[in-house]
């Protein structure tokens, strides 16, 4: 939006327009789809799978214990279907999207906010030809024509033959290489760190994809000691996860913010662990549809007693006390073990409430009010004093360099720190030749990855105390 503010033109075109990538698309000067394409515009939906049958049937045990009414993180293992808070707080958090979603594209389209939602009652899926017809696209061309219409409108198609003009071939830069020679920036002694936490936060140094306590914290220990960086934004996107591993890295984020500003830039999700975390900084932005709060706990304890029974498996222990063998999973937890674990989930709630009333200046009682487990959107979590404001990463950006008194000189530093050129290549193949599944469309595919999906999640159950705050349900909405 702020692109096509300067005067300069963007081009959308497409053969399939899925919701997501239509939100972008709807911002451009002109957006374009294939005669034989199709775009959805048909509301947005979250599936969540359950497992409680499954484990039941094949003899896995299962105990929980939690805090929070809308802690719907155990769901998928304890139901067959979402609890009456769960169903709540999710249907609120889609209208709330779908609101803005559909706001948003009206006024880029100059539509009603009446046509937007009729369309996506009634029709849901539109062809080409009608996409254009109810004002959803400005031309139905193939991709010759917008690659004429790009050298049109940059002035390459003057003083050329026809055979010229419609030819592939035209001056580009691809985005990978646009960002390098941005990169090549002559850098400012005074240096703006953002510091990415990206996945689920688990014990120790994690995985690809998670947030290793023990890791982000010694990243964060570093950046107390360079002395050329001034300020650091913290940018989450986390689901949150083991507890224990959440307190490491806020007592960390606390101790760099006393020497250096600490800013949070939340995206598309900070909530339980991830929310947590973002307690340490000074002021939290937050886009309108990020996914905010979960401020609950919970543990699942599972057992294998009945599956190994069931195959000729026994156990049989010698232990010097009653609770010598508590960490077991041949077996369930007796009551007496079963209230220690509740203790230890108490107790982490406790220190997440108290965590928050001090990083958001709110009363303890306040915050319990909008905690629970439940899941808030960033705009109403502005309302509610969760979030100090609504802005992206670049917002956040300007507001520490503000706070640390830089003006204009300074330069950006991200961490951790750049692939090699040695890892970009090995990436680069790995995409190349072994293209991803999610490139396939088809619903079973689709639906067998969600199952996969869900079945990681469990090895990031990895807190000494089994206590964790982490949102579990499905946000991947369609």
């Amino acid at each position: 939006a702020k692109f096509r503010q300067s005067g300069k033109k963007i081009i959308a075109y497409d053969v399939e327009w899925t919701e997501k990538e239509y939100y972008l698309a709807s911002v451009a000067e002109k957006v374009i789809i294939n005669p034989v394409g199709r775009m959805e515009i048909n509301g947005l939906s979250s599936q969540q799978t359950f497992f409680a049958d499954a484990l039941e049937k094949y003899g896995v045990g299962v105990q929980v214990v939690k805090v929070g009414s809308f802690k719907g993180a155990v769901e998928p293992y304890t139901r067959q279907d979402l609890s009456v808070q769960n169903r709540q707080q999710l249907q609120t958090l889609l209208d709330t999207i779908w609101s803005n979603y559909s706001s948003t594209v009206a006024k880029s389209r100059n539509l009603t906010l009446q046509q937007v939602q009729t369309i996506s009652n009634t029709q849901g899926i539109l062809e080409a030809t009608t996409a254009k017809k109810a004002g959803f696209v400005d031309e139905v061309a193939y991709l010759d024509r917008v690659i004429v219409l790009a050298k049109e409108l940059t002035g390459e198609a003057k003083n050329k033959t026809n055979e010229e003009v419609n030819s592939d071939s035209f001056s580009q830069i691809s985005l990978a290489n646009y960002a390098s020679s941005l990169d090549e920036e002559e850098d400012s002694s005074n240096q703006i760190a953002i510091v990415y936490a990206e996945g689920t936060i688990v014990e120790g140094q994690g995985d690809r994809g998670q947030i290793g306590g023990d890791k982000l914290a010694k990243e964060l220990r570093k950046l107390q000691g360079k002395e050329e960086v001034k300020a650091v934004v913290l940018r989450i996107n986390s689901p949150g996860g083991s507890a224990t591993a959440s307190e490491v890295i806020l007592r960390e984020i606390k101790r760099l913010d006393a020497k250096k500003p600490v800013i949070i830039s939340m995206g598309d999700v900070a909530a339980s662990g991830g929310y947590w975390i973002a307690m340490g900084g000074q002021r939290i932005f937050a886009n309108n549809d990020t996914i905010t709060g979960s401020i609950g706990v919970f543990g699942l304890l599972l057992n294998i007693q009945k599956i190994a029974n069931n195959n000729g498996i026994d156990w049989d222990t010698v232990k010097t006390g009653k609770l010598s063998d508590i960490s077991t999973i041949t077996r369930p937890k007796n009551p007496q073990e079963l209230e220690i674990y509740q203790g230890a989930v108490n107790q982490f709630y406790d220190l997440f409430i108290e965590t928050v009333a001090q990083g958001r200046k709110l009363s303890p009682d306040k915050v319990r009010t909008v905690a629970q487990g439940r899941v808030w959107t960033g705009k109403d979590a502005v309302k509610i004093g969760l979030v100090d404001q609504i802005g992206g990463l670049e917002t956040a950006v300007q507001y520490a360099a503000k706070t640390a008194k830089l003006g204009d000189d300074w330069s950006i530093k991200e961490y951790p720190r750049s692939q090699s050129w040695q890892e970009e290549l090995f990436s680069n193949f790995l995409q190349t030749y072994l293209p991803p599944l999610t490139k396939n469309n088809h619903p079973l595919t689709q639906e067998w990855q969600n199952f996969q999906q869900e079945l990681l999640k469990l090895p990031t159950f990895n807190d000494p105390h089994r206590v964790y705050a982490k949102l579990l349900f499905n946000l991947d909405f369609r």
